[in-house]
């Protein structure tokens, strides 16, 4: 959407999975992959648990619903093994990013005002129908 050369995207931040249990997806992480993964933490506002793997070059987002409202609870409800929810890109600046996405004709999800994430900085999520069907998180570091 933004002019080539004029790159708004940074690296992958996290790429998100959402499982039906938390603790066993944490376990399975840890015990068959060997993998360091963070302790899982309750996010009320977003109606998720989430746990990260932690990567040298990224992270594994692992994402438990909180309450049948969650939107994990929905994505679920279709794919009850778990399954890739969405990617995460890093951006410079979350506002001017959106501003462009809107002018070359994408769509930001809910009511376009950046959230706080699970990382303490400001989030968006773009609409999957015009990103291949995968879900885009933005968030700017």
């Amino acid at each position: 959407m933004a002019q080539e050369g004029k790159a708004m995207l940074g690296p992958v931040n996290h790429i998100a999975l959402a499982v039906p249990d938390l603790g066993e997806a944490v376990e399975r992480y840890r015990g068959m992959l060997g993998a360091s993964v963070s302790e899982p933490e309750a996010l009320p506002e977003h109606g998720v648990r989430v746990a990260f793997v932690l990567l040298a070059n990224t992270k594994v987002e692992l994402l438990e619903p909180i309450g049948e409202n969650s939107p994990i609870a929905a994505f679920l409800a279709k794919n009850p093994s778990g399954g890739m929810h969405h990617i995460c890109y890093e951006v410079a600046d979350i506002i001017a990013a959106r501003d462009s996405l809107v002018a070359a004709g994408g769509r930001v999800l809910g009511d376009g005002r950046p959230k706080i994430g699970a990382h303490g900085k400001p989030v968006l999520f773009l609409h999957p129908k015009d990103f291949f069907g995968t879900l885009i998180e933005l968030e700017q570091v």
